[in-house]
């Protein structure tokens, strides 16, 4: 009983004037334009929504290549940073290396000129107690 008056008063208003008050207009080809324009209208506004969305995700999509390519562009900056450290550590065990090799040259060259020194002072007493 309720559904047939709620249908009983969509059906009144159909039937009221459209001067001034709100109705249905039951004229398919008079609300055909009207309806197209609401349909465009809505597609219209969402269409814009829509292009702002393809904008901001264009930006993201860019925002996420440029991290890519800093993050390649650091790692291959972190590569070459590991390679010359590297050399460096090299270099510093070979200069290391060559240096204890060149102290140990130099201490043995002092001891055996010390021994010399050594020997030609003994040599030089024992000369000056024969001729005395």
């Amino acid at each position: 009983d309720h559904i047939k008056n709620v249908t009983d008063s969509f059906v009144s208003l159909g039937h009221w004037p459209s001067a001034g008050s709100f109705g249905v207009n039951t004229d398919i080809l008079a609300t055909n334009p009207m309806n197209l324009s609401v349909v465009l209208g809505v597609l219209i506004f969402f269409g814009k929504g829509v292009d702002l969305l393809d904008n901001r995700k264009e930006r993201i999509l860019n925002t996420i290549q440029n991290s890519e390519e800093l993050h390649e562009g650091a790692i291959e900056w972190l590569e070459n940073a590991q390679v010359g450290l590297r050399k460096v550590e090299m270099e510093t065990d070979q200069f290391r290396v060559n240096g204890y090799s060149e102290i140990e040259r130099e201490k043995l060259n002092l001891i055996n000129s010390t021994y010399k020194i050594l020997e030609q002072l003994e040599n030089y007493k024992n000369e000056t107690i024969y001729f005395d």
